[in-house]
């Protein structure tokens, strides 16, 4: 069984390899042809390694993946994964995530049957299917962390803004102005927004449309003060000065409550990883009295409960120490 699992995996492997180098070079070679129909000689430019514009019209992949993308649509996936891809700030297409899931699975699949005793099919497929949530993790991990570092540069941007409107500038000269002097993953947001606007997209729509890309209450109250403004006027300057210092005063009020949570962060961290090192342990230093848990079925039971009520009691911590801004 074993055998023919990597034989099966091999095959996969090589097939997936040997379509993935066909349609590069296939795209490279109509590139090519099509860039020297539109580009006359002696006036090509070399590209450089860096680019700085901003990527406004995104074509569907319809070619990589098909089986995969077909079941996303059908369960409506598609949109909601590209959407956390893009909020993660990774390329990637929503079948190459599926792809490295299901790599992950059957990995973890082979490992689980080949070096966990008793070869029962369903501890099999829970590792299967922890190894294949990896990849997910990585993508909320990293959305989480390009959120996070969004809203650390809000407030200071919105400052910019007033400031550069008090010196005489437009409300959209000063958008594109951010993205000379903010870091990523602000400045790449706003120059989208200033670019969308600046090729013909309403004002208002181009803020709701950073609003929908990046999830923070703090771009909804700029995006709803700009709009209002916009429509019964005001002083936008003296608005975003004062919503610049709300957002600072919730970032230390956040800043005070994660301290005196991590006490209770600490110790559900402690109490659900000993558990875990208990049983690797054991089953490093005695092995026959673990083989229980994998052999027998009322282990299998047992090993599963006790899985469940670890999780339910990390989720009821969690959920405790949890407290919204």
């Amino acid at each position: 069984m074993l055998t023919y699992g990597l034989i099966a995996i091999g095959i996969w492997a090589l097939c997936l390899g040997a379509w993935y180098l066909s349609t590069k070079y296939m795209r490279s070679k109509d590139t090519a042809r099509i860039q020297s129909r539109l580009i006359e000689p002696g006036k090509k430019k070399k590209s450089s390694g860096k680019s700085g514009n901003v990527q406004l019209i995104q074509t569907e992949d319809r070619t990589t993946g098909r089986l995969v993308l077909h079941l996303m649509q059908r369960y409506q996936l598609t949109s909601r994964i590209s959407k956390i891809l893009e909020q993660a700030g990774l390329r990637w297409k929503p079948a190459r995530l599926a792809h490295a899931c299901l790599a992950l699975f059957l990995g973890g699949f082979v490992l689980s049957w080949q070096f966990i005793p008793g070869n029962s099919i369903l501890i099999n497929l829970a590792v299967g299917a922890a190894m294949s949530c990896l990849p997910v993790l990585h993508v909320l991990r990293l959305r989480s962390k390009r959120l996070w570092r969004f809203e650390e540069l809000f407030p200071d941007s919105l400052e910019f803004v007033a400031r550069s409107m008090r010196a005489g500038h437009a409300f959209s000269a000063s958008l594109e102005m951010i993205h000379k002097e903010f870091q990523e993953p602000l400045a790449g947001e706003f120059k989208r927004a200033f670019e969308e606007h600046n090729l013909g997209l309403p004002l208002d729509t181009a803020l709701q449309k950073l609003g929908e890309r990046i999830p923070s209450l703090d771009v909804q109250f700029f995006v709803s003060a700009v709009v209002l403004q916009k429509r019964t006027g005001g002083n936008l300057a003296e608005i975003l000065d004062k919503l610049a210092f709300v957002i600072r005063e919730r970032f230390k009020l956040r800043g005070k409550i994660k301290a005196i949570s991590a006490h209770g962060r600490m110790t559900g961290t402690a109490l659900s990883s000993i558990p875990v090192a208990v049983g690797f342990l054991m089953f490093w230093v005695n092995p026959d009295y673990v083989k229980f848990f994998f052999e027998d079925e009322i282990g299998h039971y047992m090993a599963g409960a006790a899985i469940g009520l670890q999780v339910l009691g990390y989720a009821i911590i969690k959920k405790i120490v949890a407290i919204e801004v």
